[in-house]
């Protein structure tokens, strides 16, 4: 699965707001039997490959909330090993936090024996910045799966401090979905925003995305496909 095509950010192009995201999810899996698991499939080994077309060398790490857009960040965590690129998932919460699909994507990258860390606070202890820069300094490719289109306002700890350390690193970033801190919907940046170079969404880009203040944080933007069924998603984009 590759991109759908290189978004120009001035010129007009359907969208789809956080919440027709949503629904558009809620009807593949209710109406036409697609799971939650094979669009999370599509979406992350749709940007594997896009990190492969760009000569991702290893290793790359890989920051990971706790929702979906974590899923994402495991998925394609295990494309890029299938792939012999040495890849680290940095979790920034504790893993027995995380559920539903992105528990079991987790799963598979602990069970695969795929690197992973949790920086995140442990019985008080404060997450350690500069771990999380140690191990953002080695790597080729930062991958941002921290938040997703539904998140509004500015990160809070600990995802402010890891989104300070991406945009501090050098490396180059790849944001999944959205750059967290960045509203999807309104194109307004909170503090601190990840500010990518490259930006893969899905199926349509986010309305916030053709807002000039949105632009410097997006980078290169690619609309992926999840697989979801054709008719729909042309409903969804009203043809």
């Amino acid at each position: 699965m590759g991109p759908l095509g290189r978004i120009v950010m001035a010129e007009p192009s359907p969208t789809l707001t956080v919440e027709a995201s949503r629904r558009l999810d809620r009807r593949a899996q209710e109406e036409y039997g697609v799971s939650g698991l094979v669009l999370m499939e599509n979406a992350g080994r749709g940007v594997a490959e896009q990190l492969l077309q760009r000569d991702a060398t290893s290793p790359v790490a890989i920051c990971c909330g706790k929702g979906n857009n974590a899923g994402d960040g495991f998925v394609i965590a295990r494309h890029l090993d299938r792939c012999g690129i040495d890849v680290q998932v940095l979790l920034l919460f504790p893993a027995d936090e995380l559920h539903g699909d992105a528990l079991v994507n987790f799963e598979i990258v602990r069970r695969s024996g795929i690197p992973w860390e949790q920086i995140a606070p442990v019985d008080g202890d404060k997450t350690s910045a500069d771990q999380l820069a140690e191990r953002l300094s080695a790597a080729s490719w930062v991958v941002d799966a921290l938040l997703g289109t539904g998140v509004t306002g500015d990160p809070r700890p600990p995802l402010d401090m890891a989104i300070k350390a991406i945009n501090v690193s050098g490396r180059r970033v790849l944001a999944v979905d959205v750059p967290s801190g960045l509203d999807a919907d309104t194109g307004q940046p909170g503090s601190p925003t990840v500010e990518a170079d490259v930006t893969c969404t899905f199926v349509a880009p986010k309305p916030g995305f053709f807002v000039a203040r949105a632009e410097p944080f997006i980078g290169d933007l690619e609309v992926l496909s999840i697989g979801a069924p054709r008719c729909l998603v042309e409903e969804m984009l009203g043809g």
